[in-house]
Parts: structure tokens; C-alpha cells; sequence
């Protein structure tokens, strides 16, 4: 991320040519951009390209975007050929003879082949090209009469140029204009496709709506199915927890050290050492798993010294001081195994380092909170088994 803003400095002194360095995306599947906003409406595209061009001008206001584009442009030249029908009927011709004229003439359709020396080659009865880029050219064609004479083009049309898009999109069954842009360093996606919405609902008229596309709308996908799959991997855990302790209570207690490990992933993501993507979304998916076991050996402990007639309060505290060494040993061997993640280079190291961040500030912190916040939960909620004092 650091050469971009120096090569698109370079970029831009290009004459004539609007040319954007953006990195390539992390994961297959998308294309194009990172940022792609789509305007979507039943309006005509007149109005959609004003609407567009608007969204444009204010979203480079914010700083936030080093380029934007659209794909909607009226930069294509058009002429159109208004033919007088009654003129030239009254002179015997017919809109099919001046259409398969105007077709024979212009386009590049072959009527014939013919061999040469072993080759094939198409006879294409085409005016030279010199004639056919200029329009004034089409007043000289001639038009075969029902009388046979040849009447000239420039007696029956009238030639109007205007301007047009060079294609015109749809989205969903609707007309289209995608916005394409790159985020400014420290600019996240998250922060940017936030601000496009926000900025949407300000300015678009009744009738408009947007999408997204590419990277963008796997961002919004994955980011709208995350907190799901968040949900459901506690779930899971929790029950299975629930069927080895045989308890619905310890499960708690174990799995208390979850949101500590995440709120510690979350303080070094909110200070800008890394973005929320689906490399850190993974991250702390995996802290679930990891942080628990933490947990598992405290009150498995606790567990089988109450059953040894031991106190419930003397049993935490044994529990707590005997695991504290393979609890730290634990912590310590996979803080170490996520360094070269942290220290990665070249191609993807930017995903590496996200993944290993979260894994590593969680683990760390949520550790440090564990060793004394599940003992003191064991020992307000946890399970008096020899039901002693």
C-alpha cells in the first residue's frame, strides 16, 4: 500500500490517458475497483448520468477517494438520419431500398467469395473509408429509383449529430450506473461504501436505489453473514461444552473469556493496526476456539478436585494456580506461531498480517483476563458439588 500513492502520482502525469493503480483483491471472485456503488432506477439515463455525476463531484469533496469514475458516460458520437418519407415516396422509393442501401454501403456484410491463387477471399461491396467516417460524405450516396434513375441521399435526409453513452447498463431489470473508485490510504471499504450509502439517501431523487458490485458486494455479504456465523460457532461450542460437562452452567463460565479476547482483538483494530475484512473476521472466528480451552482446563480442574471432597473455593484456587503454566506455555506457543504472519512479506502479506494480529492481540490479552476472571465467575456461579462450605 505504501508504492500506491507514489505510483499514482506518476500515473497521473500521463497526457491523455486517465489511468488508476489499485491493489488486486485479496480473495477470487471480483473484479474491478475496490469501491463499486451501482445506481440503479427506472428513470432514463439522462437523468441518472446527472444524478451520477453529482454523487461524484460530492464524494471527492470528503477526501475519502483518491479516483472515481462511471461507466456512464455520453461520449459516444451518434448520427442520426431522418429520412423525409413522403418526399421520397414521392419519388419512388421505399424505406427497405434506402435501408438495404444505406446497409450494402456502410457495413462490412460479404455478398460473395472469390478464389485467388488457392486462397478464398469475400467480395464486400463497401464505400471506401474515407466516405464513411464523414458524414457529409452520406449526402453524395446515391438511391436507385422505382424508375431507375439514381436519386441522391441529400434530397429525401437531414443529418442531426448528437451525443450518446457508449453502452447503456442494467442492473436487477433496472437502468444502471456503476460508480468504480479507490480509497485513499487509511480509507477502509467499510468507510467508504458507509458514506456513499449515507450520501445516497441525501441527495437521490424518489425512484433511485443502489447496489453493489464486485469486491463491494462481497464485502457487504460476508460482512451481513459474519455476525451469523459468529453466533452460530458459539452456539455449537457451547453446546458441545454443555454435553462434556454435563452442565449448562460451565459452559458459561468457560466460554466468559470470549468477549475479552475479542474486545482485546478489537482495541488494536480501532487503532488502526489493521481493518475489519475477512482476514481479521476469521481471526476472531478462530479466537473462540482457541481463548476457550483456557477455560476448559480451569473448570475441568475445579470440577474433578470438588468431586475429591475438595472446597469449592480452595478447589478454583488450586485449579487456577496448577493450570496457570499450561495455560501460559499454550498462549505462548501460538502468540510465537502467528509471528512470521506478523513479519510476512511481499505478495498477501497484508492478509497474513490481519489474520495474525487478531490471533495474537486476542489471545494475549483475553489470556491475561481469563486466569482471574473465570475463577471469580466459577466461584459466584459455578457448581457446589460436595455441597459443603
Amino acid at each position: 500500500m505504501e508504492i500506491m500513492p507514489y505510483l499514482q502520482q506518476k500515473l497521473n502525469t500521463v497526457p491523455d490517458l486517465q489511468i488508476v493503480a489499485f491493489p488486486l483483491p485479496s480473495l477470487p471472485g471480483s473484479q474491478g475497483l475496490p469501491v463499486q456503488f451501482v445506481i440503479t432506477t427506472t428513470s432514463n439515463y439522462q437523468q441518472l448520468y446527472e444524478v451520477s455525476n453529482e454523487l461524484i463531484a460530492q464524494a471527492m469533496k470528503s477526501g475519502l477517494f483518491a479516483f472515481m469514475d462511471s461507466d456512464l458516460k455520453y461520449d459516444q458520437p451518434q448520427i442520426d438520419i431522418k429520412i423525409d418519407k413522403s418526399k421520397a415516396q414521392s419519388m419512388g422509393i421505399n424505406m427497405q431500398t434506402i435501408g438495404d442501401s444505406l446497409s450494402t454501403l456502410l457495413s462490412e456484410n460479404y455478398i460473395n467469395w472469390f478464389s485467388m491463387q488457392g486462397y478464398s477471399y469475400e467480395v464486400i461491396p463497401q464505400v471506401p473509408e474515407k466516405y464513411r467516417l464523414d458524414q457529409n460524405s452520406l449526402k453524395n450516396y446515391y438511391i436507385s429509383a422505382s424508375n431507375g434513375q439514381l436519386v441522391p441521399l441529400s434530397s429525401i435526409i437531414t443529418i442531426k449529430t448528437s451525443t450518446v453513452p457508449e453502452a447503456l447498463n442494467r442492473f436487477n431489470q433496472q437502468n444502471s450506473a456503476t460508480i468504480s473508485a479507490t480509497m485513499k490510504p487509511g480509507v477502509t471499504l467499510g468507510q467508504a461504501l458507509n458514506y456513499l450509502e449515507k450520501l445516497s439517501k441525501k441527495i437521490f431523487p424518489q425512484g433511485y436505489t443502489y447496489n453493489f458490485s464486485g469486491q463491494s458486494r462481497q464485502f457487504v455479504q460476508e460482512g451481513s453473514s459474519m455476525l451469523i456465523t459468529f453466533i452460530f460457532a458459539l452456539v455449537i461450542i457451547y453446546l458441545v461444552l454443555s454435553a462434556l460437562f454435563e452442565s449448562f452452567v460451565d459452559p458459561l463460565i468457560i466460554l466468559i473469556s470470549v468477549p475479552m479476547s475479542i474486545t482485546g482483538a478489537l482495541i488494536f483494530l480501532s487503532l488502526g493496526f489493521a481493518t475489519v475484512n475477512i482476514y481479521t473476521e476469521v481471526g476472531l472466528v478462530t479466537l473462540i476456539g482457541l481463548v476457550s480451552k483456557h477455560g476448559i482446563l480451569i473448570v475441568k480442574f475445579a470440577n474433578d478436585l470438588q468431586n475429591q471432597g475438595v472446597k469449592k473455593r480452595q478447589a478454583i484456587e488450586q485449579a487456577a494456580q496448577i493450570r496457570l503454566r499450561p495455560i501460559l506455555m499454550t498462549t505462548a506457543a501460538m502468540v510465537f506461531g502467528v509471528v512470521p504472519l506478523l513479519a510476512a512479506t511481499g505478495a498477501g502479506a497484508v492478509s497474513r498480517f490481519d489474520i495474525g494480529l487478531v490471533i495474537a492481540s486476542g489471545l494475549g490479552i483475553g489470556t491475561f483476563l481469563t486466569i482471574f476472571i473465570v475463577p471469580t465467575v466459577y466461584l459466584i456461579i459455578g457448581k457446589n458439588m460436595n455441597k459443603t462450605t
